[in-house]
């Protein structure tokens, strides 16, 4: 199970790793970089899927999979509105409000992840969920979008 923690946790800081990444991006006016950053988020699905798989093994109970399901559907939905369809849907608020809550509760379901790998990476992930936090809404506040 050490093995499983241990990729939940290292996929947690990836996560917010490379939100920091798309939303810094965004700051400094080059959306186009986090869109190719974005991109890079996307292979988290690999590790979160090999957990969902291996967690019945592991006796892991329901909320774990909500945690996962949480990041599998957001970056889902991420993928169809930006990469597939390119929806511009940030600037209609109802869209953008459902599209936060479900980033916030894969952001919940990563550092569920990590706090199962123990103290110093539950810290660590909370530390960058923090700092994504922030990043989210300066760079709404700023960028519009």
């Amino acid at each position: 199970m050490e093995k499983s923690n241990l990729i939940g946790a290292v996929s947690a800081v990836c996560f917010f790793v490379f939100a920091i990444l798309v939303f810094a991006a965004r700051l400094a006016g080059k959306p186009e970089i986090g869109k190719w950053v974005g991109l890079f988020e996307f292979l988290l699905a690999l590790p979160l899927v090999w957990l969902l798989v291996k967690a019945p093994a592991d006796g892991r109970g329901g909320l774990y999979f909500i945690q996962i399901g949480a990041v599998l559907l957001w970056l889902a939905v991420e993928l169809l509105l930006d990469y597939v369809f390119r929806v511009e849907f940030r600037h209609v608020r109802w869209m953008v409000i459902l599209y936060v809550m479900l980033f916030f509760a894969a952001a919940g379901g990563m550092l569920g992840l990590a706090s199962k790998a123990g103290k110093t990476r539950s810290i660590t992930a909370i530390i960058l969920f923090f700092i994504t936090a922030i990043l989210t809404f300066l760079q709404r506040w700023i960028t519009g979008y």
